[in-house]
């Protein structure tokens, strides 16, 4: 009888106990149904990432319109502007997290392009030592059908070392981004064509050149779209890589729950990794507040 008491109690107590942690439920999910309807008024509080965002990803909107909000949010930089709008944005208290150089198509591929390539990664050296930015993005450009995978090799690594120590010298990046060939619907979506589109492959490139200032650009939705693993890649490439990119994938749109990537615990890894530099929001807004989309953007990766 006594056994059979304090099963009894056992089972009232465990009743009573579920019947606790589902109105604690109850009340956490209500707290996160007030959270989320406070997105408009949500700020960056916790700071551990670094956050930026690219700019033409907000286009039609005014760089330094851009530029006041990401302030009032709490994002510490921004990227992808036109570097007309540096003095504007820096006057603003926001850092210039990467600077441009070549685009993606006409890349060192090809050696028709590598005298414009050269110039523009010279120069965007320079522009980020002026500005106080750590990196330069660079491509490999688009495969091209006359010119085999070894030559093509070949070709883009004989650019970047023909740039590398001008990069060494003043102590700048150069940031490879891997870009997927995949997505077809939408020209900054993906990139059929697309020479470096397996961020392994590109990470083999990288570790030729043989320099601490040649780096990986991590585009977590293209990786994701091309090869998937974000979490491992990220823990095993973590010296190698100079920078990130989020967007939600399919489609490149905002990071919310209509997308497949889990934001929050890859944030926690990128920063159990040690890394230090900026995680840049670049998706695609389809809100029709796209400043409120890049404030849930900046709330998913604020942990």
């Amino acid at each position: 009888m006594k056994n059979r008491i304090s099963r009894r109690g056992m089972i009232a107590s465990s009743v009573a106990g579920s019947a606790f942690l589902m109105a604690g439920g109850a009340q956490a999910s209500a707290k996160d149904q007030n959270n989320n309807l406070s997105i408009d008024e949500y700020k960056i509080t916790n700071g551990r990432i670094k956050q930026s965002v690219m700019g033409w990803c907000f286009n039609p909107m005014p760089n330094v319109e851009l530029a006041k909000h990401c302030k009032e949010i709490g994002l510490v930089a921004i990227e992808g502007i036109n570097a007309k709008h540096y003095p504007a944005v820096q006057e603003l208290g926001l850092e210039i997290s990467l600077v441009s150089s070549h685009g993606f198509a006409k890349g060192p591929v090809n050696p028709t392009y590598h005298a414009e390539c050269k110039k523009k990664l010279m120069d965007g050296i320079d522009l980020a030592v002026k500005v106080g930015s750590p990196s330069v993005i660079t491509f490999t450009g688009m495969t091209e059908k006359n010119i085999d995978r070894d030559q093509s090799i070949k070709n883009c690594l004989k650019l970047w070392k023909e740039v590398i120590g001008h990069a060494e010298k003043n102590k700048i990046n150069l940031c490879l981004e891997h870009l997927n060939s995949r997505d077809d619907t939408h020209p900054m979506k993906g990139h059929p064509g697309y020479f470096g589109d397996d961020v392994d492959f590109c990470v083999d490139l990288i570790k030729q050149i043989g320099s601490p200032n040649m780096k990986l650009l991590f585009d977590i939705y293209h990786v994701q779209v091309m090869n998937g693993d974000v979490i491992r890649r990220l823990q095993n490439y973590k010296e190698y890589i100079g920078h990130y990119h989020t967007a939600g994938n399919p489609g490149r749109c905002e990071i919310d729950e209509n997308q497949e990537i889990n934001y929050p615990p890859i944030m926690k890894a990128i920063l159990e990794t040690g890394y230090q530099g900026y995680v840049a929001q670049e998706f695609i807004p389809t809100w029709d507040d796209k400043i409120r989309s890049l404030r849930h953007a900046a709330k998913v990766c604020d942990v």
